[in-house]
C-alpha cells in the first residue's frame, strides 16, 4: 500500500509539472526561474492535496467535487501568491494559477478517463 501511493504522488507530481510547464510555456514565460517556482508550487502544493482527496477517498468513499473543489481552489490561491510574490514573467498571476491548474487538471481527467 505504502508503494502505491509514492507511486501516485510521483506519478501525479511529474505530470502536473510536466503540464503547467507546457501551459507556462504557451503562456509566453520565458524566465528560467519562473520555471523553477513553478516545480516549487507544484512540489509544495501536488502531494498534500493527492494525499487529502485519496485518504478521503478510500477513508469515507467519498472524492467528489465537494472535496476536489475546495481542495483545487487552496492550490489555487497558494501558487498565486507564489507567483505573485516571487515570478518575474507570471503576468497576472491569479489568472495564470486559475488557467494553469484547470488545463492541469483537465488532461488528468482526460488521461483518467482512457486508462
Amino acid at each position: 500500500m505504502f508503494l502505491e501511493i509514492i507511486q501516485l504522488l510521483l506519478l501525479s507530481l511529474i505530470l502536473t509539472i510536466l503540464i503547467e510547464v507546457l501551459f507556462a510555456i504557451c503562456y509566453g514565460v520565458r524566465d528560467k526561474k519562473d520555471y523553477l517556482l513553478i516545480c516549487l508550487g507544484n512540489v509544495l502544493t501536488n502531494p498534500p492535496v493527492v494525499l487529502i482527496h485519496t485518504w478521503l477517498l478510500v477513508t469515507f468513499s467519498f472524492g467528489g467535487l465537494l472535496i476536489k473543489l475546495p481542495l483545487e481552489l487552496l492550490v489555487i490561491g497558494i501558487e498565486a501568491l507564489l507567483y505573485r510574490k516571487y515570478a518575474k514573467q507570471v503576468f497576472h498571476p491569479v489568472l495564470f494559477s486559475i488557467m494553469a491548474n484547470v488545463f492541469s487538471y483537465f488532461i488528468g481527467w482526460v488521461i483518467n478517463w482512457f486508462l
